[in-house]
């Protein structure tokens, strides 16, 4: 547990300053000679201490853990990579180094987020409004619950920590349980949406921080999670009726599903919350995703380009013909990308492009080189957002909470923010919708955005042991290659996982420094 504890209020002082040069995102001024002792001390630097919350705390979450724990164990994905080829087949351990990165990752930005939250109730004279400190507070809130929501899908029981300070020499914690640490994540997002800045999302790139109603939309996601859907539907219509965000291709005219993963639309009108990436800055800052994502060095013009990790077959499969986001997300051979290598005239997947044994790559998050992104990026450091939700996401929250548990519905309202999701993606829309049909469309929909294991995960219900809807549809994914012969045939390859996959191991070195992560939960004293 020590690990995770250093990130402690003097590394969030000098993150936060580090992070200044982002001007088209935070308008921050220089800052000379100061310490945590007399930094918050105008409304400039409080806005300005929240600001590495959005960056270098998520960078290994981002870079390779998110996708390891989300794509390739939901089975949207494939790899032979040795260091993470586990999670396809379900033998990960807790000696992993990505399930570190990730628990370690999670845990800084809670760290980070304790330091501004006990920092600015500490430091901040009287003389800085009210309303300035609680939206920093709300923003930091909000950083520590979503962070939280990984933690609890990803492992369960976890330590809840307020104060990193508290611990530094007493790091053996107690876990505790889920359902603690969703009353605890609800909590955090019921004080931010009352506190943080109510926005109308213009496009601007400027429009990075979260806002009140990324505190609803995102306490919708967790309502639903639980299984509450009264409350999700609540908090999802109060989301679409305020007019915050609009849904590209749809409500904003000119634009496409493809549109929203490229750096020129950072912070677009259907961003709830995103990660805000330096392109071309120092390792840890900027976005790392296409390294590992893109097919080689050609389309990044950085060295990098790898290739790690793949589209499975069963993903391919999934796909109804004419579906507008298949090329936005996945490379097939033969496409042509007019925004990649742009000097040369764009880019075209060769027809012989394979690795880890599949003829198809990753295009999500994929950009291309610096000059394709206004002079921005390096290797292992892209400009282009992640986004942690989007405006789609409280679309189909809504469609769920309405159909309430049951398997299928017509109901209009259900109907139309599904349906708009089909619209944008050129699907016909349908008259009935089935729970079904919700599930795969989240799929498509949010591929490679670190979502669909999670919603295996809540399949069968709500902090639940027994999970045999999920097992079923993944003991029928098709988790193998194409062969390499002529014709072409499926050299297959499928997984049953136990109900003790569903939860991680907790990092090896994590439970030898603190024991106590291996013994049942305490309840949480809620202050």
């Amino acid at each position: 547990m020590k690990s995770y504890l250093i990130y402690i209020g003097c590394f969030i002082f000098i993150a936060t300053v580090s992070s200044s040069c982002k001007k088209d995102f935070f308008n921050i001024p220089p800052q000379d000679a100061l310490s945590t002792d007399n930094f918050y001390q105008n409304t400039e630097q409080v806005q300005a201490s929240t600001t590495a919350l959005y960056n270098s705390p998520w960078f290994d979450w981002n870079a390779k853990a998110s996708w390891c724990i989300s794509e390739l164990l939901s089975g949207n994905a494939h790899t032979y990579s040795p260091d993470v080829i586990n999670f396809g087949n379900f033998s990960v351990t807790g000696d992993n180094t990505q399930l570190l990165s990730a628990w370690n990752s999670l845990y800084s930005v809670v760290a980070q987020s304790n330091a501004v939250i006990n920092n600015l109730k500490a430091k901040v004279p009287a003389s800085v409004p009210a309303t300035v400190v609680n939206n920093a507070l709300g923003e930091a809130r909000f950083m520590r619950a979503i962070a939280y929501f990984y933690l609890v899908r990803t492992w369960g029981n976890v330590p809840i920590i307020e104060n990193s300070l508290d611990h530094v020499n007493n790091y053996q914690i107690n876990t505790n349980p889920v359902t603690d640490i969703y009353q605890f994540i609800i909590n955090d997002l019921k004080f931010a949406e009352e506190n943080c800045t109510k926005m109308i999302r213009t496009g601007s790139v400027s429009q990075g921080r979260v806002s009140s109603g990324s505190a609803t939309a995102l306490l919708a996601k967790v309502y639903l999670y639980m299984r509450d859907y009264p409350n999700a539907r609540l908090k999802a219509e109060q989301v679409i009726n305020s007019g915050e965000f609009k849904l590209y291709g749809i409500d904003v005219a000119g634009k496409t599903y493809g549109d929203l993963f490229k750096t020129a639309n950072n912070n677009n009108e259907e961003s709830v919350a995103a990660i805000q990436w330096l392109g071309g800055s120092a390792y840890g800052h900027g976005n790392a995703l296409q390294s590992f994502l893109a097919y080689n060095s050609e389309i990044t013009g950085t060295g990098d380009g790898y290739g790690s990790v793949v589209p499975s077959i069963d993903l391919l499969t999934a796909y109804e013909p004419g579906d507008l986001r298949r090329k936005p997300t996945v490379m097939m051979q033969g496409d042509v990308y007019p925004e990649i290598n742009q000097d040369k005239g764009g880019y075209k997947l060769p027809l012989g492009a394979v690795a880890q044994g599949m003829p198809a790559f990753i295009k999500k998050y994929v950009v291309g080189t610096p000059t394709d992104n206004a002079g921005k990026g390096a290797a292992f450091s892209t400009a282009n957002n992640t986004y942690l939700m989007r405006y789609a996401d409280v679309l189909l929250i809504e469609a769920e909470a309405v159909l309430a548990g049951a398997e299928r519905t017509s109901d209009a309202t259900a109907l139309l923010p599904f349906n708009k999701i089909r619209k944008r993606a050129g699907l016909i829309p349908k008259t009935t919708m089935s729970i079904q049909d919700i599930y795969q469309e989240r799929r498509m929909e949010f591929v490679f955005e670190a979502d669909y294991w999670f919603d295996l995960g809540r399949m069968d219900g709500f902090n639940v042991t027994s999970h045999p809807k999920a097992i079923a549809v993944i003991a029928n994914q098709e988790r193998g290659i194409y062969s390499n012969t002529t014709p072409v045939v499926i050299w297959g390859q499928k997984y049953t996982p136990t109900n003790a996959s569903f939860l991680l191991p907790y990092p090896t070195t994590e439970s030898t420094l603190n024991p106590k992560l291996l013994l049942p939960p305490v309840p949480y004293n809620f202050k």
